[in-house]
């Protein structure tokens, strides 16, 4: 059987990028009112606009949707394809005003994410790739890292998890910790060769990093939970955390993590 084409659905994304951006060009980072969400989660304006911009470009009949800004219709779970969006990932860095949030859609196929778009309209930056046509950083082609050693390995972690001292445990490890908001942003900057690998230990979101992800695997890298392959469009949306990096990385981190891992799930 030959294999799918998504050109039309990276079109698609990055028709929905662009409308996006522009939406953007209405709200100043820092100057924005937010509200909280139970566990204390910031929502603003912008992440409802966003979702609703998002639907109307992606989404066609017989197409699940799956949004951290929309109510769940586990519809979606009788779907071969369903858009995974976060409209607004990193909403904190955004009411901040640090430029570390962005835009998030990813196509996922019979549970895998196969295609997806990341946009940080702050920097300018917009990534997108599909697993039949491999990955572009702002229109130009780009891969993983092949670093073969976590020696020196440029490791993005969650700024807010760095905050917490929730990586005050890693401070000996053999690589160089970057703090970096929003999932799908570090997920992209791996996808794009930018950095060498990306490790939460908490539990996320499909919509946190269904796109990121699709870049990560289309760019020739690793992507997995905790303990599993990853697998997404589930009932159960949140995952057991997340490991992403380069093809030759997998086997050191994986056994840098495991004690790690393993006293997490204590």
């Amino acid at each position: 059987m030959p294999q799918r084409s998504y050109s039309e659905i990276l079109e698609r994304i990055q028709s929905a990028l662009d409308a996006a951006r522009e939406a953007f060009r209405q709200f100043t980072p820092g100057k924005i009112d937010a509200e909280y969400k139970a566990g204390h989660d910031p929502v603003t304006q912008a992440d409802r606009g966003l979702d609703s911009l998002l639907r109307e470009k992606l989404l066609r009949p017989g197409e699940g949707w799956l949004s951290e800004e929309s109510a769940d219709n586990l519809s979606r779970l009788e779907r071969e394809r369903v858009w995974v969006v976060d409209p607004l990932d990193g909403t904190r860095e955004f009411v901040e005003g640090v430029p570390e949030f962005c835009v998030s859609i990813a196509l996922v196929e019979s549970g895998q994410a196969v295609a997806g778009g990341i946009c940080n309209p702050a920097t300018n930056e917009v990534f997108l790739g599909a697993k039949d046509s491999g990955v572009t950083y702002n229109g130009a082609p780009v891969g993983v890292s092949q670093r073969k050693t976590l020696r020196e390995a440029v490791v993005l972690a969650s700024r807010s998890e760095t905050r917490r001292g929730e990586w005050d445990r890693f401070k000996n490890a053999p690589f160089k910790i970057q703090p970096t908001g929003s999932v799908a942003y570090k997920l992209a900057r791996v996808a794009a060769g930018l950095a060498d690998a990306t490790f939460t230990l908490k539990p996320k979101h499909e919509w946190d990093i269904a796109a990121g992800a699709a870049l990560v695997l289309a760019a020739g890298g690793h992507v997995q939970t905790l303990k599993s392959a990853l697998v997404l469009n589930r009932d159960n949306v949140l995952l057991d955390g997340l490991i992403a990096c380069g093809p030759n990385l997998k086997g050191e981190l994986m056994e840098f993590l495991a004690n790690y891992i393993h006293a997490e799930k204590k």
